[in-house]
């Protein structure tokens, strides 16, 4: 009984310590964000479309191939679901804004237990045959195994303005009607 008393007094006199002592913190997750401005030698409603999920698959590149949940037909509407390979991993993408009339496209897609994405598209008209457009892609790690994989993105999203610039060159460059004199 002398043991029982002691040890539930050691308890009462340790129980203020404890509570005191604060519970470890995770480490803090990691949120960048990268823009870049990209010229479209086209009018805004042909450049804008090459900026939808189906869009993209003219200029993107075979590692674009999104795969349509919602609508079952691929369509470049607000509110597609859709889903894109990343290496071993599955990204699972949501057109969240498309409105062509206010120039503003929005996607959020999410790598899960690692991280969110948001990618903003804004349109300038500069001239009749030329569209700006100004792409911002903001990063946050859920886990902090996804911050690894932030910063890795990040570095890439410092270089995708010119990549992107080159592919969609390229694919009008292609696209354009042979001229006959």
């Amino acid at each position: 009984m002398k043991l029982l008393t002691l040890l539930t007094s050691a308890a009462c006199l340790a129980a203020p310590v404890l509570a005191q002592t604060p519970p470890p913190h995770p480490a803090p997750l990691l949120r960048t964000s990268t823009s870049f401005d990209l010229l479209v030698h086209l009018p805004y409603a042909r450049a804008a479309a090459l900026f939808g999920p189906e869009g993209e698959r003219a200029w993107a590149g075979k590692h674009w191939d999104p795969v349509f949940l919602h609508p079952r037909q691929a369509a470049d509407v607000e509110g597609a679901v859709f889903t894109i390979q990343h290496g071993p991993m599955k990204a699972v993408w949501v057109n969240t804004l498309f409105d062509t009339a206010a120039r503003h496209f929005q996607y959020v897609y999410f790598l899960p237990d690692l991280l969110v994405t948001v990618i903003d598209v804004r349109f300038t008209q500069t001239s009749a045959d030329v569209t700006q457009a100004h792409i911002t892609y903001t990063r946050t790690a859920v886990t902090p195994e996804g911050n690894e994989h932030v910063a890795s993105m990040s570095e890439g999203d410092k270089t995708a303005g010119p990549e992107w610039q080159e592919a969609i060159d390229a694919y009008l460059a292609k696209s354009k009607p042979a001229i006959t004199p």
